[in-house]
């Protein structure tokens, strides 16, 4: 087992990042197409085709899922990943072409590197030439090169966030696993502590935003947008409905290792993506789910520790491990 998302046969991860500007986009591929479902909870999502992923719509299978930094922006990243996957006749087929089913959302990085770079077609395209099922890079790659977490002072007292997962393998075959880009308002918690989020005045101790809250202190956090995004991965057979109630119970996991979480500046979303192997039972399934996103979080928290080169000067704090 590779320990996270691509531990579910069939799928491909893709990564680009400018490192410069601070962003990138991150690409999941199942060419043989995944039955998909997605969850919203944060109040400032930016996403494409969720609306094609209820329950009762007609598509039943995605080809891509995108996760991409730039904001609104980074949208045009997914256009890219469309492109590629035409161009490999990969797609639902509608007798004069196979149009490639891409969904996807996308994070607020803009006010960390360059403004003006975002995720782009190319970006999106290139993601998809890079795609590997054998290799997954975490912490400052992809949608999470520009990741922060804990903002309520704003972005100078934030810290790295960045893109982790983790996978889980029972004896009967299933395997769950999740790939998220961690950019919270909130703090990032393990074992009940805070292990990334708002730095004190002197930028050498993590601070907690829930009690900086309840005494008053609010010097711009409220206003930046943030969005944590993932995918959960599974060999499970579900229907678009199973794949939905799914993507609700994952959302635990964000709330078990982020806090504040769900709030009106973040657009937090999960994808399930699940290719039809094994029988289960949606509730030891959803139960696995929420455990592999908390992973997957402080995941990538502690490996975006592990690459310094790209953020030494640009002043972002990283956890110390």
């Amino acid at each position: 087992m590779y320990n996270n998302i691509l531990d579910v046969k069939g799928l491909k991860v893709g990564q680009v990042q400018d490192e410069d500007g601070l962003t990138g986009c991150t690409v999941v591929i199942c060419e043989e197409g995944a039955v998909c479902g997605v969850d919203v909870r944060g109040s400032a999502p930016g996403t494409r085709e969720t609306d094609l992923l209820d329950p009762i719509n007609m598509i039943q299978k995605v080809h891509a899922v995108v996760l991409s930094g730039g904001s609104a922006f980074g949208l045009e990243s997914t256009c890219g990943v469309s492109q590629y996957l035409e161009e490999k006749n990969i797609g639902f087929d509608v007798s004069v072409a196979k149009v490639p089913i891409v969904v996807g959302a996308v994070l607020f990085d803009l006010a960390v590197g360059n403004p003006k770079c975002r995720p782009n077609k190319k970006m999106g395209y290139k993601a998809c030439e890079v795609a590997s099922d054998t290799v997954l890079k975490q912490g400052n790659f992809g949608a999470g090169c520009g990741a922060t977490v804990g903002k309520i002072k704003g972005p100078e007292y934030a810290m790295k966030g960045g893109i982790g997962s983790y996978s889980i393998k029972l004896e009967n075959g299933l395997v769950v696993s999740a790939l998220i880009a961690v950019n919270a308002f909130g703090d990032v918690y393990e074992d009940g502590n805070v292990i990334a989020g708002v730095l004190d005045d002197t930028k050498t101790r993590v601070l907690n935003s829930y009690e900086l809250m309840k005494q008053g202190i609010n010097k711009g956090g409220f206003s930046i947008d943030n969005t944590t995004i993932g995918i959960v991965a599974t060999n499970a057979k579900l229907d678009k409905a199973g794949c939905k109630k799914i993507s609700q119970m994952a959302h635990d996991g964000y709330a078990k290792a982020i806090f504040p979480i769900h709030t009106p500046h973040d657009g937090d979303t999960i994808f399930t993506m699940a290719t039809g192997e094994i029988e289960t039972d949606i509730t030891l399934l959803g139960s696995i789910a929420a455990e592999v996103v908390e992973k997957s979080i402080i995941n990538a928290i502690k490996n975006a520790s592990d690459v310094k080169n790209i953020l030494s000067y640009k002043n972002i704090p990283i956890l110390q491990v």
